[in-house]
């Protein structure tokens, strides 16, 4: 036998003073009858069997309360064998690290909104592997795929700019590493989600995307950043900018058509980060978990124990059921 809610035992430590109740209630009440009529009175006016039949009402109810306090822990016995099978898609998500995504035209600043971005991903994601990659000048695997999105949440709360010393913005190299990441042959159920402000400095963004999509994988792209571009902060300035050689504030500027051509063509889709999650919810629920085909990702056989806390409240109420039987007897003739 096995209970599903076994710390409700403790309630069972409430029938002691139940106990006590009960009985001091019952003594008080034959003090009380004593006092009200003489003995020898209450021999004659009360048969000797109501006594008893009151007793035997009070053992009734506390079987009563003692089989919904068992029916409360959930007790179990019996099983059966199942087989659970979890099907979902294998999701990827690669996030630009670089010193651009300081810049704060999207408060606090670009790298930190892409991080609650995948935050409220994770809250919304349902039976789908998820996997974390971390890019700049290079890329590596930050999170492995997984199904558990807490120790996702481990790793992502611990990305930052100085997680990658290679500065830069190198977009094909972080596809590359996607691809890599999915350690499948199968040619579907992979989705990359790619947040960045799309500043690639490498030129190979289109020809790595292509290369995904000969893979199986449709690349989903956020843009993080305005199109006016903002100035970055210089950690070693307080309230300053960084400048370039000739002095000049660098102005980083979000390159949506550079995005918009890698998601088509991988037949993926590409949208602007704004606030709330709308963006995220286009891209998973409305693309990601409608148009790309799902996969086995687990299976098991799990032991499945039945379910007995009916048989305990039956007895509750057959125990309730002969009290209210007994209360309505009617009293014994004399002899």
């Amino acid at each position: 036998m096995r209970f599903g809610e076994p710390v409700y035992f403790h309630l069972l430590w409430s029938l002691i003073p139940l106990i006590i109740f009960m009985l001091w209630g019952m003594k008080k009440k034959q003090q009380l009858t004593i006092k009200f009529c003489s003995t020898p009175l209450l021999s004659r006016l009360v048969n000797p069997g109501v006594k008893e039949r009151h007793r035997t009402q009070t053992i009734f109810i506390f079987l009563a309360i003692l089989f919904l306090l068992l029916a409360v822990t959930r007790p179990r016995w019996g099983y059966h064998w199942e087989d659970l099978h979890q099907r979902g898609v294998d999701v990827i998500v690669a996030l630009d690290v670089s010193n651009s995504m300081l810049a704060e035209d999207i408060k606090p600043n670009r790298l930190e909104r892409a991080k609650r971005k995948i935050s409220d991903l994770l809250n919304m994601m349902d039976g789908d592997r998820i996997g974390l990659i971390a890019f700049a000048g290079t890329s590596f695997v930050q999170c492995p795929l997984t199904l558990d999105y807490s120790a996702a949440r481990i790793f992502l709360s611990a990305i930052d700019t100085q997680l990658i010393p290679v500065q830069g913005t190198a977009i094909g190299n972080a596809i590359d590493t996607a691809v890599k990441a999915f350690r499948t042959q199968d040619k579907k159920s992979k989705a990359l989600i790619l947040i960045t402000d799309g500043e690639d400095q490498t030129g190979k963004a289109l020809s790595a995307a292509k290369a995904a999509k000969d893979k199986g994988v449709k690349i989903y792209t956020i843009g993080i950043g305005g199109e006016m571009g903002a100035p970055l902060p210089n950690p070693s300035t307080a309230g300053g900018f960084r400048k370039n050689q000739q002095g000049e504030v660098i102005l980083s500027k979000l390159d949506e058509t550079t995005l918009q051509k890698i998601a088509l063509a991988t037949g993926g889709s590409y949208v602007r980060s704004v606030t709330g999650d709308i963006d995220l919810k286009t891209i998973y629920r409305d693309q990601i978990k409608k148009y790309i085909e799902k996969k086995e990702l687990k299976s098991e056989r799990r032991k499945i124990w039945q379910e007995r806390f009916q048989w305990f409240i039956f007895a509750a109420l057959l125990c309730l059921a002969i009290e209210a039987c007994l209360a309505e007897k009617k009293p014994l003739p004399d002899p």
